[in-house]
C-alpha cells in the first residue's frame, strides 16, 4: 500500500475561497474591470489581431479627420503603404457593412 492515494483529485474550490490577484494586463487594470468583451488573450492571436484593429482605426481617422495621404500614414505607423491601403480597405469595409446591417 502506498502513502500517496491517486484516486483523490486536487481540490476545486469555488472563487470566493481562493487568493486571486487581479494584475489585469497592458490593456486593462484589472480583468474583472475591463472594457473589452473578450480578453484578448482567451483567443489565439487575439494581442495582435486587437493591435492591428485599433491601428487601422487610428489610421482610418487619421486619414479621415486630418487628411493624411497614404504616404504619410506610412510614415507615422512605421508601416508599408501596401499595410496602409489594407487597413485603411478593412475599417471602410467594416463600415459599410453596418451600414447595410444597420439599413436592412
Amino acid at each position: 500500500m502506498s502513502l500517496w492515494n491517486e484516486d483523490v483529485s486536487p481540490i476545486d474550490l469555488p472563487p470566493e475561497y481562493c487568493q486571486y490577484q487581479d494584475e489585469g494586463c497592458e490593456f486593462s487594470n484589472q480583468c474583472l474591470n475591463c472594457r473589452l468583451p473578450v480578453c484578448v488573450y482567451d483567443e489565439p492571436g487575439g494581442k495582435q489581431r486587437f493591435l492591428k484593429r485599433r491601428r487601422a482605426l487610428g489610421m482610418a481617422r487619421l486619414h479621415r479627420n486630418e487628411n493624411k495621404t497614404v504616404g504619410e500614414l506610412a510614415s507615422i505607423f512605421g508601416v508599408s503603404v501596401r499595410t496602409v491601403q489594407r487597413a485603411l480597405k478593412t475599417v471602410i469595409g467594416d463600415r459599410k457593412g453596418k451600414r447595410v446591417q444597420n439599413g436592412s
